[in-house]
């Protein structure tokens, strides 16, 4: 799982069944959940423990500890986390591990009540005591019971991501620009985990982009709560685009993508950076949440459906190919069968070439909580249904529209076959959307061909290497 070991000093790779070398502290095995977000904070971790000392082992049995990273987003996402956690605690108790430390959201969402809940969990760490895992690691390891928990505040200044151990692919890396956020979105939790809005300077930003292209990365994804926030509390305005104008000069990137941009503060002076970028791809992913403007004003979004559309088309007239990406909530308190047709129109109006769908999870200590109107569960789930198989057919018609189209493919992946490879062109985010089975010969990971897309199966593309290739 981590096999590519890319920044900083990588640690001494094993099967996980040798013994661990004398100058190893100790093996660890590693499970990250979440978002790209959480997936940063990972890497981070993994490698502080990696200039530490410590041995990361590809499978939890016979190391020496486990640490599950997790999510606490939403109810379902808390659930997976408990429920790998349990996976791990019960390994520890056939003792095949010898501790199980629990990182990330989940604890910082629930406080010292998931060791009350899951007691034999050795030690719970925030989301911003990432940067003590070690300390951590050292306490399991030396037997030290006591002070099973650390927490720390949200951070007031950017937490310095260099130095870390990248579980992704050594061609592509997340970024984040900033942490937190300081919208008030009454469905949302992020805030009472993650903190307010603190921007990473541009000057870091660009050490770190620098610093992974060196490493390889080819495509850069920028990932922030509140991507088109950035720069407001630290330099006082916006400054998205004076960071892409710094990251485009970045030698060895061939992508830049957008992820979580926030429909406000997304101005004319950023659509024309995209739109006339060599490096700034056409893929913009954009919450919405919803449509009607009574739903939006109860999710106090600050924005409504004039201003939503109006943007879009903006976009849509003035960035030559773009993809558009976002995600709704179905099911949110009060919402009338009326205000849900009208969402469903507004999708198939707008034909999001990639989009999801979320029931709303009702989230203990969030102003949603308190509002009248909630829907029955299954409600919820009969729209969430209705809302995706009105996009299904959208998305997949827009991949038949792509066959006979030459398009750049990133190589991501090997498959059994050795004249097929795994990639994804522009129009794809990693793990979210579709791929392109590329067949052809010594077509080699991590490298950037032409493809003539032949075929269309669903979401995925069929395709093969250029005739210019």
């Amino acid at each position: 799982m981590f096999d590519l070991p890319v920044i900083g000093d990588p640690p001494v790779e094993t099967s996980g069944n040798e013994e661990s070398t004398d100058f190893s502290k100790g093996t660890y095995s590693f499970i990250s959940l979440g978002c790209p977000k959480n997936l940063v904070d990972s890497e981070r971790m993994l490698g502080s423990l990696a200039i530490d000392g410590y041995t990361l082992v590809a499978a939890p049995e016979g190391a020496d500890f486990v640490i599950v990273n997790t999510c606490g987003f939403i109810d379902e996402s808390r659930k997976e986390s408990k429920a790998v956690i349990q996976e791990m605690l019960d390994l520890k108790a056939a003792g095949k591990t010898k501790g199980v430390i629990v990182a990330g959201c989940l604890p910082e969402r629930v406080g010292g009540s998931l060791l009350d809940e899951m007691p034999e969990i050795d030690h719970i760490v925030g989301v911003f005591g990432r940067e003590e895992i070690t300390r951590v690691a050292d306490r399991l390891v030396g037997g030290l019971t006591e002070q099973r928990e650390l927490f720390r505040p949200a951070a007031v200044r950017a937490l310095d991501d260099r130095a870390r151990l990248r579980i992704t692919p050594s061609h592509f890396a997340y970024l984040k620009i900033s942490e937190g956020c300081d919208r008030t979105c009454t469905f949302c939790s992020i805030p009472s985990m993650r903190g307010k809005h603190v921007t990473k300077p541009i000057e870091m930003v660009i050490e770190e982009a620098k610093e992974l292209a060196a490493d390889g990365v080819r495509e850069l994804i920028l990932v922030a709560q509140d991507t088109t926030y950035y720069g407001m509390d630290y330099y006082g305005e916006v400054r998205l685009v004076q960071l892409l104008n710094e990251l485009e000069k970045v030698e060895g990137l061939d992508w830049i993508r957008l992820m979580y941009l926030y429909p406000v503060n997304f101005t004319d002076e950023l659509i024309d950076k995209i739109a006339g970028s060599t490096k700034v791809i056409p893929y913009l992913d954009m919450p919405l949440q919803h449509i009607n403007s009574q739903v939006l004003k109860r999710m106090q979004r600050r924005v409504n459906r004039d201003k939503t559309i109006e943007l879009v088309q903006k976009l849509r007239d003035r960035v030559p190919n773009l993809v558009l990406r976002t995600t709704f909530v179905v099911g949110f308190p009060g919402e009338t069968d009326e205000q849900f047709e009208e969402l469903r129109e507004f999708v198939t109006e707008t034909q999001f070439e990639r989009m999801g769908v979320f029931p709303y999870s009702i989230e203990p200590g969030t102003p949603a909580v308190k509002l009248d109107g909630h829907l029955p569960e299954e409600l919820k789930h009969e729209r969430q249904e209705a809302l995706m198989a009105a996009q299904q057919e959208l998305a997949f018609n827009w991949g038949r529209s792509m066959v006979d189209y030459e398009l750049d493919c990133l190589i991501d992946s090997a498959t059994d076959d050795p004249n097929v490879r795994i990639g994804r062109t522009y129009a794809d985010a990693p793990e979210i959307d579709g791929v392109v089975y590329v067949q052809g010969e010594n077509l080699q990971v991590g490298e950037m061909i032409p493809v003539t897309i032949t075929e269309s199966r669903e979401y995925d593309l069929i395709a093969v290497p250029s005739e210019s290739e």
